[in-house]
């Protein structure tokens, strides 16, 4: 992307701006990207292709009336501009019919904020031949997505808020059988061919394990290592259900109830943030207000603040922290804690090594209960090696045992997960998380 991207936009909504009638107020937000996308099987490319859209959102107030809409830019002026001048009456239009609506909060005070993340990614060709070069004789399958996301906001009071950043996703796996392949992700803002060298490697030991006969484990508690991936299954699920949410809180609807309710606690091992400044999700929200740079959400096992939305804000009367209207971490980052991430088989010794939690759920909600399947490649190791793959595991457990009673430690080192959701648009959601030592996990079937 370049600056003619945020100029256009500028340009755009301050000419509609000039076409408003009364007291109505604009507000508009406006996301991007330009991304090459590269998917592989059996190491070999059979689909490849760049994607370059923008869509501007936009929302027309007037008092505590507004309705929104939204289309795809063309980035031909005439066209856009006569677009955004007849969806503006079309919305003024549906706005007669609407009634007041009591928990519209939006940013009267302008505060514009720009910040642009380069990164350093190569081009198409370059990852493509390194790809490749480290799926020589495998079964490599997988789709690599890089290139730049944008989001803008403007609004008819003259703020002006820009985020941008590039970044680079490979999701990949290793295939070697039926349900076995030794799954991996390398995720970032800068390309680093050594730090790609060792994910090649660890997953060639996981494929060569996946070679020996799976041990089926009869239903018990066992000693666990939780990969980050694992950990950002389970974690993400805890999210989106409103973990964190002040709407979740303020109904009783957060599976962290036992924490407001009970005075419960996670282990001390963990403290919890929305970390704004070190994630790819702009540092400002729709209705335009500025996002701190961090959120505390658990500090030490204790709980510490939710997310707050402007609709929340205006129903509870408290003050907005930025959040979006689903008040979901879009930038998680947990502290790491002092298990060394290169030993970690040796600090498990005998258990199981935990790459990948599947098709998670809760089973008891409000006791953050949940339960799922281990996939892809699951271990059993003794004195720090591994032995043999392991059959497919449910689980069923809660985080007041995983990341509470019976947490032993997290890894020193945090791994940078990027959302690989492409519907509609790139994700800019992340997060940074350790890998979790636990002294018993529970397994069902």
């Amino acid at each position: 992307m370049s600056e003619a991207d945020h100029t256009y936009f500028d340009e755009l909504i301050t000419a509609a701006t000039t076409r408003l009638v009364g007291d109505e107020v604009l507000l508009a937000n406006v996301t991007g990207e330009r991304t090459d996308f590269i998917r592989l099987n059996n190491n070999d490319v059979r689909q490849a292709g760049t994607v370059v859209q923008r869509r501007l959102a936009v929302d027309l107030i007037e008092g505590q009336r507004h309705v929104a809409g939204a289309f795809q830019l063309t980035g031909e002026r005439s066209i856009d501009d006569a677009r955004l001048t007849a969806l503006l009456g079309q919305l003024r239009e549906q706005r007669r019919l609407v009634a007041d609506d009591p928990y519209l909060l939006f940013n009267t005070s302008p505060t514009s904020t720009e910040r642009i993340e380069a990164g350093s990614i190569p081009e198409p060709d370059a990852a493509l031949a390194d790809i490749r070069a480290a799926g020589k004789g495998r079964d490599l399958v997988g789709i690599y997505a890089a290139g730049d996301t944008y989001s803008g906001f403007a609004n008819s009071l003259g703020q002006r808020n820009w985020f941008q950043s590039a970044t680079f996703n490979l999701d990949w796996c290793f295939y070697l059988q039926a349900d076995k392949a030794a799954k991996n992700l390398y995720a970032g803002f800068n390309w680093d061919e050594d730090a790609f060298a060792r994910k090649i490697d660890w997953s060639n030991r996981q494929l060569a394990a996946l070679e020996r006969d799976p041990i089926n484990l009869l239903p018990g508690e066992y000693r666990t290592y939780l990969a980050p991936r694992a950990m950002e299954e389970f974690v993400h699920l805890m999210s989106v259900y409103g973990a964190f949410g002040q709407r979740a809180h303020a109904t009783r609807q957060t599976p962290l109830l036992r924490m407001i309710a009970d005075d419960a606690t996670l282990s001390p091992l963990i403290t919890i943030s929305e970390n704004t400044a070190e994630g790819i999700a702009p540092n400002f929200q729709s209705a335009g207000f500025i996002r701190p740079a961090t959120v505390p959400l658990v500090v030490d096992g204790q709980y510490a603040q939710t997310l707050v939305s402007p609709r929340s804000a205006q129903e509870y009367g408290i003050p907005t922290n930025g959040a979006s209207n689903g008040e979901y971490p879009e930038s998680m980052t947990i502290a790491p804690g002092t298990v060394a991430t290169s030993t970690v088989s040796e600090a498990l010794d005998t258990g199981l090594f935990v790459g990948n939690l599947w098709y998670t759920n809760f089973s008891d909600r409000m006791a953050c209960r949940t339960t799922g399947m281990t996939r892809f490649a699951t271990f059993w190791v003794e004195d720090g090696e591994i032995v043999a793959p392991v059959s497919v595991l449910r689980f069923d457990d809660t985080a007041y045992n995983l990341l509470g009673d019976q947490l032993e430690g997290l890894t020193d080192e945090t791994e940078v997960l990027l959302d690989t959701s492409t519907y509609i648009e790139r994700s800019t959601m992340s997060s940074q998380l350790p890998g979790a030592l636990v002294g018993a996990m529970r397994f069902v079937l």
